[in-house]
């Protein structure tokens, strides 16, 4: 089992809001790049970091869209979603081998939002099954976040600027 932290980085990563309200973050993954990332070929699982999630903050929901169809994997591949906390809490066995473009994995029957609390997390995608795990194909995951820190509130005023 590896775990490819590469593609976790960079502007797809979850930001803050100024106040609490849900908002939409989403990466793309390509299975070539995580393999490249990874070094090797990919293999049953493999942990794929997909989007980086600040601390106190509510995931509401989270999944994967297949939008290029996954090549060269055995007729066994299964996906889970999570995270470190839970690693198939918001997808579990995803048929991911039998899905065509724009297909949607459902979530899974135990799915609850999660929390994360004093340390940042990552939500991943975990092969769980796989002889042949893709060496193409690219996936959408997408999750729903808010800030549970508290209302941001002004601690000042600049009165002049109101008269």
């Amino acid at each position: 089992m590896a775990t490819v932290t590469t593609l976790a980085t960079g502007g797809a990563s979850a930001g803050r809001t100024a106040a609490p309200v849900p908002y939409l973050v989403e990466k793309y993954i390509d299975f070539a790049a995580a393999a490249t990332a990874k070094g090797s070929a990919l293999a049953s699982a493999d942990v794929i970091e997909c989007i980086t999630v600040p601390v106190n903050t509510l995931i509401l929901n989270a999944g994967i869209e297949i939008t290029t169809v996954l090549g060269g994997e055995s007729s066994d591949t299964t996906f889970d979603l999570g995270t470190g906390v839970d690693a198939d809490n918001f997808v579990d066995g995803f048929d991911a081998d039998a899905a065509a473009a724009g297909a949607y994995a459902q979530n899974a029957a135990a799915f609850q939002p999660l929390v994360v609390g004093a340390t940042a997390d990552t939500i991943d995608i975990t092969i769980a099954t796989a002889t042949t795990a893709p060496t193409s194909g690219v996936a959408r995951v997408w999750a729903v976040l808010m800030n549970v820190d508290g209302r941001i509130v002004a601690d000042e005023v600049d009165r002049d600027q109101l008269a």
